[in-house]
């Protein structure tokens, strides 16, 4: 039964109803990948017996007809939802050792429809990464390799161990975060789909905050269809959220037809940088070439404070991140490092120095001095006003346009140690920081290999609660694509 992890959630789906395998067999053959892949690191906590206890709930939901849309599907979840009885970590040492004693309303949901959980997912720590080298637990290996060469790549971040988790089959799908990029950008490094909805369609309760304007949780799969089966059981409602809307969810598996007829692809003028990596920019007018035989019309748009939108995040988000990690203080849960004979404060400095990593540290030491009265207008606030200047150009462009193409990230995945400037780095958000400012719905989609062999994802971003058309966009490139590619086994 070894093939079933390699099946979609949506052939899982249908293969559980027909009897052709049982929900008990498919979580066995997913605990077993995930056993013989411990040297991707991609799972902090593996969990076999909440699988194993959702399979059989889930056979005898199938036998009596009573089960629901994610009855038997094992997922891995990434370590920043809060799991009732199961450490939650965040990826920091910090929070080593928490047990939540109640579930995130997102894990909440997926459970209640059926699904089980195979383990906590790896991340960069409080989801402040590009790689997922900045783990508390070590970093994620990426299952794949560039031809010719075994050099370890990284999985991207901060949802390294969900990318590297459903790439390398060790799960059918997986929970993701994205607050600058971070569902599709290891999306896009991997080969997988990942869609980050709009802000506010699914609840941010229960999950750890890194910046609570931008957090927004999203499915992570190999396919479009999977993505959208998974948002369905996601999104909603949430009165424990006040930032969650209260709006319809639509049948986003029943959007996907892949006709673009009418509508309008833009194409953002300012994304075309200069000194771009050839074969990502071949890649972006292949998908605008798929888009315009599926139906569509490609129109070029301009968002004008686009070069603004790195230095805009990498100010509001540290400062949200300031205030937000500032309750790890080592008095009321997780870590706790007191000196013999210290005072409070000396209790605190102990226990952030030891429990937060550099890149914590440094965001938080960032985030801080915007805040402070000295600069606070100076940087904070003008980069708040650059925000409403790149949603306004978004929705100057929705007057064009349906849906935006672009790349998703600038390059294809690197290796360990290879981006050592913080700034280096930073710059792997490029492309997925603006629809992240604005709160708009965005997922990436793989397209085509690189020179080396390595995936490359393109990102659709469409307009505010236009998942559904999102979805249909990626679903038609996805077809157009017919991108199989999948890393060969070496682990």
């Amino acid at each position: 039964m070894s093939e079933l992890n390699g099946l979609t959630i949506g052939a899982m789906r249908d293969g559980l109803r027909a009897k052709t395998f049982s929900a008990v067999e498919l979580a066995e053959v997913h605990i077993a990948a995930v056993e013989a892949a411990r040297v991707l690191n991609a799972f902090i906590v593996e969990t076999p017996d909440h699988a194993r206890a959702a399979a059989v709930a889930a056979d005898a939901a199938l036998a009596d007809g009573s089960a629901r849309s994610l009855a038997g599907i094992p997922l891995g979840i990434k370590d920043l939802f809060a799991t009732a009885g199961v450490q939650t970590t965040a990826g920091s040492k910090i929070l080593e050792g928490f047990v939540p004693p109640y579930e995130s309303t997102v894990t909440a949901k997926l459970f209640g429809d059926g699904a089980g959980m195979l383990g906590k997912l790896n991340m960069d720590q409080f989801a402040m990464g590009s790689s997922n080298e900045t783990s508390a637990f070590g970093g994620v290996i990426s299952p794949w390799r560039a031809a010719g060469s075994n050099r370890p790549l990284v999985p991207g971040g901060s949802s390294g161990g969900s990318a590297a988790a459903v790439a390398a089959m060790l799960c059918a799908g997986a929970t993701g975060t994205d607050t600058g990029g971070s569902i599709r950008q290891p999306a896009a490094f991997v080969g997988i789909s990942g869609i980050k909805p709009t802000y506010g369609r699914c609840s941010r309760w229960g999950v750890v905050a890194f910046a609570s304007s931008l957090d927004q949780a999203g499915p992570m799969a190999r396919d479009v269809r999977d993505c959208a089966i998974l948002l369905q059981s996601m999104s909603g409602y949430d009165a424990k959220d006040a930032t969650s809307l209260d709006v319809a969810v639509p049948d986003f598996e029943a959007a996907l037809t892949g006709d673009m007829r009418g509508k309008r692809v833009g194409v953002p003028k300012e994304y075309r940088l200069d000194g771009m990596d050839a074969r990502v920019a071949a890649v972006w007018d292949e998908g605008l070439r798929w888009l315009r035989d599926a139906g569509a019309e490609t129109v070029e748009v301009s968002l004008p404070h686009t070069k603004y939108a790195l230095p805009a995040y990498y100010i509001i988000a540290p400062a949200e991140a300031s205030s937000n990690l500032a309750r790890y203080d080592g008095v009321r849960y997780g870590l706790r490092v007191a000196p013999d004979g210290g005072s409070l404060d000396a209790m605190y400095e102990a226990t952030r120095a030891a429990g937060f990593g550099p890149e914590v540290k440094r965001r938080i030491m960032i985030g801080t001095y915007v805040l402070s009265a000295g600069y606070y207008d100076a940087y904070y606030l003008q980069a708040q006003k650059v925000r409403a200047l790149i949603a306004q150009d978004f929705a100057r462009a929705w007057e064009y346009c349906d849906v935006l193409l672009t790349p998703t990230a600038p390059s294809a995945a690197f290796s360990p140690g290879d981006k050592a400037d913080p700034l280096e780095m930073y710059l792997n958000d490029v492309f997925t920081v603006p629809s992240s400012l604005a709160g708009l719905p965005a997922m990436s989609v793989p397209a085509g290999l690189s020179a080396g062999g390595l995936p490359l994802g393109l990102q659709v971003i469409g307009r505010p609660l236009d998942e559904a058309g999102v979805l249909n966009a990626g679903y038609a490139l996805e077809r157009a694509a017919g991108f199989v590619a999948r890393p060969e086994r070496w682990w």
